[in-house]
């Protein structure tokens, strides 16, 4: 599976994960019919951060952490377990 795949796995809106033995609320936004997603995972009763863009071009999809090492992001991403989704209210 590629890196979209594992982004595509977190729904949309809020949803809570399990990281690590850790539990993160992530919410996912995606903008421009889907070819730009942002992700943004907080450690809840603590103080991890995880926040990046994606963007999928004609050509190309590039992955944007926001202050902090691809590496870190490329890891929560693909090892991260769906706790529960949060009913989001639109």
């Amino acid at each position: 599976m590629s890196l979209l795949d594992y982004i595509k796995l977190i729904p949309k809106g809020y949803s809570e994960v399990l990281y690590r033995q850790r539990k993160y609320g992530v919410t996912r936004t995606d903008f421009n019919r889907g070819r730009s997603i942002k992700v943004f995972a907080e450690e809840l009763g603590g103080n991890d951060l995880i926040s990046m863009n994606y963007y999928i071009t004609n050509t190309s999809e590039n992955l944007k952490p926001c202050e902090m090492t691809a590496r870190k992001v490329i890891d929560f991403i693909m090892k991260l377990s769906i706790i529960e989704k949060k009913k989001n209210d639109e």
